[in-house]
């Protein structure tokens, strides 16, 4: 499609069956990225080396950031560790985001996607309300192939631990932007048979991007990333959204048998 690049990959876990366009380009990833951050957080709860009701600070800084969320807005200065994961899974919380990767640290979650065997996805910076040239260019960067793996992994609770799978998938079954792929896929977030998208979506000048678990007949995993120049916003959103018309048809029953 003229003026976007796109990377994608859907996986349905059963049969293996895949669809992808050019999975292994590596594209900025926007707050897909803080997959990564939550999936850490998620890591230590389960392990017990961190406490969800751990006390966090919001510093100034995070909270005159801006950009997603509503922490920054509101009058506490202090949440709990359980709190923060919530903000950043529900809302994409930018100031959330900045304090668990204080607490958890950069380092550490870049070698979690190291350890995850993911080579060319990863969290670079913090999140910044202005990123200079003195700053690394983008938040977080990935490919379609190496995401659609960790969530496969995650979705078959073989990442990690389960405790720390569930602990993720929970988050991510929290989130509220449903826009992108996942406004193309039939599902009820408040149905306990019908299909369940988990997903994290990503918006930022020049990217549009979603990953996620879909739990329907069949589970399916998802990786989609939109990367435009101006004036291609209408054109990126629309590719994600055909995505998640195939991402439909193999997580449904009689959709899929017929596809």
């Amino acid at each position: 499609m003229t003026g976007v690049r796109v990377g994608a990959m859907v996986r349905r876990l059963d049969d293996h069956r895949s669809l992808a366009a050019e999975p292994d380009l590596v594209l900025p990833l926007a707050s897909v990225g803080k997959v990564l951050l939550l999936a850490e957080v998620a890591r230590r709860l389960a392990d017990g080396t961190l406490a969800a009701d751990e006390a966090v600070e919001l510093t100034a800084e995070d909270r005159r950031l801006g950009g997603t969320g509503l922490l920054g807005a509101l009058s506490p200065r202090s949440y709990t560790v359980a709190d923060l994961a919530t903000a950043v899974a529900a809302v994409s919380d930018n100031a959330a985001t900045n304090a668990l990767l204080r607490l958890v640290t950069l380092d550490a979650v870049q070698q979690l996607a190291r350890g995850a065997g993911l080579r060319d996805t990863t969290v670079h910076d913090r999140i910044r309300a202005v990123r200079g040239s003195d700053a690394p260019p983008a938040f977080a960067t990935g490919t379609a192939r190496e995401l659609c793996a960790f969530l496969a992994d995650v979705a078959a609770g073989a990442w990690h631990s389960p405790a720390a799978c569930a602990l993720l998938q929970q988050w991510l079954a929290r989130n509220t932007d449903r826009g992108l792929v996942a406004d193309a896929i039939d599902h009820d977030p408040w149905s306990s048979d019908g299909v369940l998208v988990l997903n994290k979506t990503g918006t930022d000048t020049g990217v549009r991007a979603d990953v996620g678990i879909v739990q329907g007949h069949h589970t399916v995993v998802y990786a989609v990333i939109g990367a435009f120049a101006p004036g291609a916003e209408r054109a990126a959103v629309a590719e994600l959204r055909r995505w998640g018309a195939a991402v439909d048809r193999l997580a449904g029953d009689h959709r899929a048998a017929s596809s």
